[in-house]
């Protein structure tokens, strides 16, 4: 199901060979938390609280009216 043809290996040796067998684990986290935040921008994970409606009453009371209950 899983076979490693000569090309996989070829590739794995060229990588080791640019980044070396000490950099490999540091290179692979970063990737990893690089993957996972791009994951979590999409699905709105860590997004500011301040939605429009909130910066619009924030808004709408700095200038002197109370704000609007929904």
């Amino acid at each position: 199901m899983f076979g490693i043809s000569f090309e996989h290996l070829l590739i794995i040796g060229v990588v080791l060979l640019i980044f070396g067998p000490k950099r490999l684990p540091d290179l692979g986290r970063s990737l990893g938390q690089s993957i996972k935040n791009f994951k979590d921008s999409f699905n709105g994970i860590g997004q500011d609280p301040e939605t429009p409606d909130r910066i619009a009453e924030k808004k709408k009371s700095d200038d002197g009216n109370p704000p609007q209950n929904s």
